[in-house]
């Protein structure tokens, strides 16, 4: 019975403790990260559904990576995509566009997959510094031939220190 209780205690410190290092690796990896996701309605994503995403840069002499999120499900029929990226700094906007692979030559996803979904994060800008501290946006669009791009499920942002 001792034996039952002790390893019953063990399984909790070990459960216990693999939480807390992972939750300890999103946290750490992710000091100073502006992180957003937003939910693609109907899994159709139109030219309009802009993605937005503000945030604030308070130290400017640190560098920085800029990811582009994507979540699709198996049902998208293209092995790429292309966005436009608005870099918005008060006044000034600079639009970038940008072509993503997201499948081999025979068809297979590269991103991680879960069940039917398939999740990218996706450079746009690394070791990037900032011209100032202060409020940005980065607004991202889908640039394909297609309007509504099908089966995209969400899509968004991903700002953090560089290494």
């Amino acid at each position: 019975m001792a034996q039952k209780i002790n390893l019953l205690l063990n399984k909790r410190q070990v459960f216990l403790l693999a939480f807390l290092l992972i939750t300890s690796l999103f946290v750490g990896c992710t000091s100073g990260v502006i992180d957003s996701n937003v939910e693609i309605a109907d899994r159709r994503w139109t030219y309009r559904n802009q993605i937005s995403t503000q945030f604030e840069i308070k130290d400017n002499t640190k560098a920085y990576n800029i990811y582009f999120k994507l979540r699709h499900t198996a049902d998208y029929k293209y092995a790429n995509i292309f966005i436009l990226a608005h870099f918005k700094d008060g006044k000034k906007v600079v639009t970038r566009r940008y072509q993503y692979k997201l499948a081999k030559n025979d068809g297979e996803w590269l991103g991680s997959g879960s069940g039917n979904v398939f999740s990218y994060s996706l450079p746009m800008l690394t070791n990037y510094h900032f011209p100032h501290n202060g409020k940005f946006e980065i607004e991202i669009e889908q640039n394909m031939r297609d309007n509504p791009l099908l089966e995209v499920s969400d899509a968004g942002v991903l700002v953090g220190l560089a290494q």
